[in-house]
């Protein structure tokens, strides 16, 4: 049973996670003790026996997690030593380590050669060689060993290579030494860094989803972790609210069963091994069905080692038991983990709780190992991958939100004017307003049922229940009513399981109900396997399968937390309705009250008096703002001019009031300004537009002002703009500084170390992430000196998150800007990645990081990372995402261009090839004709495809052919194209036969742009032709004679059709360039540009009873070239 307001999820999440341990300690005492016979479907079926105020299921429970945690077995593909983080002397270590580390395996017995032993307390020097132990000193005095792992260690005696990973518990050190391929994975230098690039191109394929796309997201990561890795099956878990988990994803070798849409219960991945996800993100088991290795330590040590972030750690016999049942013999799992949200809680991002969204899962069927590098590079995939997650959580979040808010505010204004009935018997209704299968109300002693509901009768029990039972509750939520306790729930059978009832008042009710869950949910797998004799029992995801079935047939898909309080919201919106009508304080006296308010009457007064405060307050913001801020009034003139833009532009306040706006910017800038001042005036609020600003006074010599400004429309109560708003960035110093930094190229310590005040923050590092560079600007920026900072890790140690000297503000942070450094050290730069961190003083500093590679040698390797950061303004940050978004849709519609072109051309190929063909065929003239006309059709739709790129057509950057031709060929092409829409809506379609012998007159020009223009001002005429009108085509040759027989021809082709005409927002697009233009009005911008660079013009004119366009172009004639081709 819930409360009628959603408890914190935290709290449901933690008595969740206490009952489920204890479920998990009972399996696994049940496993081993049963062995083969252990039943896991009756196991999972018995959960609820569980009873956790048991004493003794609590001592098991810590034995069990103790268990877990301190493993004393190791997986035999490595060695482990735990060393004292004082002296360095190894205080455990594994069975095996003395075999890998001091003795080879064809050692000869007997041969005289001394060799070191490995014990408890052997000295890590002895054990491998002087440069590499130097090298492991170094990593243990990081604060963050994680980061400098992998360390490329060599052994003393044989000088085999090992990777040594790292990692700090309580009072020591705990290295992980794996086995080197070089030949699969070249030695490289120490650090993180170096594993990232190995994701690189993943990294930037996940980046490259479009947002809104959760699955997408998801299968892109399963892919390249499946091409990354190499192993036979990949897969995406995600867990649900109840714990149970999902196969959302899956790429497989070809003969593999799929496990897609698989859903399993919670036991089958025990809490405790969650815990343990979240605290080693990585887990690899090698062969499931290898011996393990003991691991020894020193018996003075008061507490056993755990080994919770060991990748050698060996799994619970239960877990390879089913690996090996579903014919996985290897594995290897990367956590996806997401900050948790807690509702009613304001909590700064380092301090969310993490909670375990799902997980990567890659299986072999035969025995795999990994190499560190790989393997971390898969981590930091799966973190890129969560924050993505994290941030379509939130989209959907967001979304869902407003759905129910539009819904909630439609159902207060019904109930505002309506009866309290109207919410169900009417449209929107409940069920629209929250997920369900059915809805019921209860009121006046009348129930009304919509969807999938008990019958009349059973909801009067349900009723009678929750006030017999609950009579100090508003409501109740649950997901099961029979595990609530209601005794009727038999009788309901799989109709209702889950409800969420309400009380509006003491006999009053509003009801939503939901099916059980199981109905929803298949999977293919799930068919029993006859060659397995009994898949119920073993541990199989079958059985997982059918066990969960069996868990969720009494139970309905959860409630969530925002639903729970937006069925909250609308019980108080209910209560008050009801409670007005009953006073007779209806809708009417709601809209009386306000008309009094609006006279005057009421709390006018002091309304008005609150409002003054807060414009005075607003007032006195803007003008003390750090950035320049300005505003115009509907004529352009200038309203308001902050200090800073005074400041900025050397023009004093009273100077500029008054003045219009365009007489203040650049020439450059005037088309740009007034197009944005007049969307503005509109109601079109732009975003990120740039332009620049005249300099004034002792401004003037230092050249115009940069800026990058977002408008907002200021409207008054009647809801029109009066004046727009514009608040703006300042570029110049950005652009002079990247200037700068650009011109000087090879010696970057004179760049960074410069005292210029122009220059940015900057710092840099080498190719292993170690901090090389930190200049004047960045120390003052961060408070921490350069002698500081260098030679530290710059992830993790200068920058981190719960330790570093600049504290970044979350996890997300951290992985962003390690991607950053990992394009940067592939040789792609980033410009403008929000970056937010803590200085030394504790102060939040708000900026952009942009980076590029450091080429020091001729061959131009890449040697390290700069990096510079720029300080910046919300509403700058906010329009570069904007702009972000823009571009990325931009390439994605260049790639969809590009493939229609490339499908477009073989087909138009070989239908033009089949035209010439025919052509040279005897037939009709009026088959010719025919043919002749299709020709010329393809030929301008190859022209077409060749002029895709829209911007060298508005620029005129295009190449116009000249060839003899005739109108008539020109128009025939023309009017064939829009014969089909024509019949189609019963379109007369008539050409002027009083010129017709001019139609046959021969034209010098290209041919195939003037039929492109004809062909689209009478496909958008036919648009606006209402079914069963007229469309008129006449022509007609105004000629001047230049020189003898040349002729200069004026061809004027008008296009007349019926109905009401075009729009007029379609023909100014015709005019000018707008956003979001439509297809018509793109084809008419098009068609006049095109017009105008054949030294013409088309306009569109309304009369009274008939709406045309006119095209009219100058084109050359030679009479004798004319009597010759007529003669030919």
């Amino acid at each position: 049973m819930n409360p009628p307001r959603p408890c914190s999820s935290t709290t449901k999440s933690r008595a969740r996670v206490a009952a489920q341990t204890s479920i998990d300690a009972k399996n696994q005492e049940e496993f081993e003790a049963l062995g083969t016979s252990f039943d896991y479907s009756r196991s999972v079926a018995d959960c609820s026996s569980v009873s956790n105020t048991d004493q003794t299921r609590g001592r098991k429970v810590a034995n069990y997690l103790n268990q877990i945690q301190k493993s004393k077995l190791i997986q035999p593909f490595g060695c482990l030593l735990a060393l004292d983080e004082k002296t360095h002397r190894v205080i455990a270590y594994s069975e095996n380590a003395d075999e890998i580390l001091i003795r080879e395996s064809h050692e000869v017995p007997g041969s005289g050669v001394v060799q070191p032993f490995l014990g408890i307390g052997t000295d890590l020097a002895i054990v491998f060689t002087s440069s590499s132990y130097a090298e492991l000193v170094k990593v243990f005095g990081a604060v963050d060993v994680s980061l400098l792992n992998p360390v490329l260690v060599h052994c003393r005696t044989s000088g085999k290579p090992l990777y040594a990973i790292v990692h700090r518990v309580t009072g020591s050190l705990v290295i992980d030494l794996e086995p080197v391929k070089p030949y699969d994975y070249p030695n490289s230098p120490t650090g993180a860094l170096q594993s990232y690039k190995l994701a690189a191109k993943a990294i930037s394929r996940l980046q490259s989803v479009s947002s809104g796309n959760m699955a997408g997201l998801i299968d892109t990561a399963v892919r390249e972790v499946f091409e990354l890795t190499g192993y036979s099956r990949v897969m995406a878990y995600k867990f649900h609210e109840d714990d149970h988990g999902e196969v959302v994803s899956e790429v497989t070798a070809p003969d593999l069963e799929s496990y897609l849409g698989l859903h399993y219960p919670a036991t089958d991945i025990p809490q405790a091994a969650r815990f343990l996800f979240m605290k080693n993100m990585v887990r690899m088991i090698c062969d499931c069905r290898a011996k393990p290795v003991k691991v020894l330590q020193d018996r003075s040590l008061g507490l056993d080692l755990t080994l919770c972030c060991s990748t050698l750690r060996t799994s619970h016999r239960c877990h390879l038991q089913y690996m090996e049942n579903m014919g996985s013999i290897a594995s290897l799992v990367m956590a996806v983990v997401i900050n948790e949200e807690e509702e009613g809680k304001e909590e700064v991002a380092e301090q969310k709780r993490k909670r375990l969204w799902g997980l990567l899962v890659c299986h072999n069927c035969s025995p795999r190992f990994i190499p560190f590098p790989v393997r971390y590079a898969c981590q930091f995939l799966a973190q890129v991958l969560a924050v993505h997650v994290s941030k379509e959580l939130e989209l959907e979040k967001r979304r869902r939100e407003r759905e129910i808010l539009r819904t909630r505010a439609v159902l207060s204004d019904m109930l505002m004017r309506d009866a309290p009935t109207s919410i169900v018997s009417q449209s929107p209704n409940v069920m629209d307003f929250i997920k369900c299968d059915g809805a019921a109300m209860l009121y006046k002693n009348r129930v009304w049922l919509l969807g999938v509901t008990p019958t009349v009768s059973q909801v009067r029990e349900l009723a009678k229940w929750l006030s017999w039972h609950h009579p100090d509750s508003t409501g109740l939520t649950t997901d099961s009513l029979r595990e609530a306790g209601y005794e009727g729930s038999p009788s309901l059978g799989d109709i209702v399981c889950g409800m969420a009832a309400v009380k509006i008042t003491s006999e009053d009710m509003l009801f939503w109900f939901r099916s059980h869950a199981a109905k929803k949910i298949v999977w293919g797998g799930a068919k029993h396997d006859p060659g397995v004799t009994d898949d119920g029992t073993l541990l199989h995801p079958r059985s997982s399968f059918k066990a969960f079935l069996g868990v969720i047939k009494t139970r309905s898909s959860p409630w969530k937390d925002y639903e729970i309080e937006a069925i909250h919201s609308l019980q108080l919106v209910l209560r008050g309705s009801i409670q007005g009508k009953e006073k007779g304080e209806g809708a009417s006296a709601i809209h009386t009250t306000l008309d009094e308010q609006r006279r005057g009457g009421g709390a006018k007064g002091a309304t008005t008096e609150a409002l003054d405060v807060v414009t005075k307050e607003i007032v006195r913001l803007i003008e003390t703002a750090s950035v320049p801020i300005l505003a115009v009034d509907a004529n352009g003139l200038v309203s308001g001019w902050n200090a800073k833009i005074a400041q900025l532009t050397g023009l004093s306040v009273e100077r500029a009031l008054g003045t219009h706006l365009l007489a203040l910017v650049e020439n450059s800038s005037v088309d740009t300004l007034r197009r944005m001042l007049y969307r503005a005036l509109q109601g079109e609020e732009e975003q990120n537009v740039e332009f620049q600003m005249k300099g004034f006074g002792s401004r003037r010599e230092e050249g115009p002002l940069a800026l990058k400004a977002n408008a907002c429309a200021n409207r008054n109560v009647g809801g029109n703009v009066v004046s727009v708003c514009l608040v703006a960035q300042d570029l110049s110093t950005l652009r002079k500084a990247k200037d700068k930094f650009s011109l000087i190229e090879g010696d970057y310590r004179s760049i960074i170390q410069s005292p210029n005040p122009l220059m940015p923050p900057l710092f840099s590092a080498d190719e292993s992430g170690w901090c090389t560079e930190w200049n004047t600007a960045m120390s003052k920026l961060t408070g921490w000196e350069r002698h500081q900072v260098i030679d530290k890790m710059l992830l993790g140690e200068v920058f981190g998150t719960k330790t570093g000297f600049c504290r970044l503000k979350n996890h997300e942070a951290f992985v962003t800007f390690g991607v950053v450094l990992n394009n940067a050290m592939i040789g792609e730069e980033t410009h403008g990645t929000p970056l937010g961190f803590f200085d030394r003083n504790g102060r939040y500093v708000d900026s952009l990081l942009s980076s590029s590679s450091k080429k020091l040698d001729g061959q131009g390797r890449i040697t390290g990372v700069v990096c510079f950061l720029h300080l910046v303004s919300q509403e700058l940050q906010e329009a570069l995402q904007i702009q972000e978004l823009s571009e990325r849709k931009a390439a994605k519609r260049s790639k969809q261009l590009a493939y229609i072109r490339r499908e477009i051309r073989a087909p138009l190929s070989g239908i033009k090839s089949l035209s010439n063909l025919m052509e040279r065929i005897e037939s009709s003239k009026e088959l010719k004709e025919d043919l002749h006309t299709s020709i010329q059709c393809q030929n301008q739709l190859e022209n077409v495809l060749n002029d895709l790129d829209l911007d060298k057509i508005l620029k005129g950057e295009l190449e116009f052919r000249t060839v003899w031709f005739t109108l008539k060929d020109v128009l025939d092409a023309a009017v064939s194209q829009v014969m089909a829409a024509c019949t189609a809506k019963g379109i007369e379609l008539v050409l002027d036969s009083e010129s017709d012998h001019h139609l046959n007159d021969y034209l010098s020009g290209d041919n195939l742009r003037l039929q492109q223009i004809l062909a689209n001002l009478l496909s958008v005429s036919v648009s606006y032709t209402p079914d069963g009108g007229q469309i008129n085509v006449t022509h007609d040759f105004v000629a001047n004679n230049l020189l003898g027989s040349l002729q200069l021809v004026r061809l004027n082709v008008g296009i007349t059709h019926s109905g009401l005409g075009i729009p007029e927002v379609v023909v100014s697009q015709m005019l000018e360039e707008v956003d979001n233009m439509s297809e018509e009005g793109i084809g008419l911008h098009v068609s006049r540009k095109l017009t105008t660079l054949m030294n013409g013009d088309v306009q569109y004119r309304r009369e009274a009873a008939e709406c045309f366009f006119t095209v009219s172009v100058e084109l050359p004639r030679f009479e004798v070239v004319e009597q010759k081709v007529r003669q030919e």
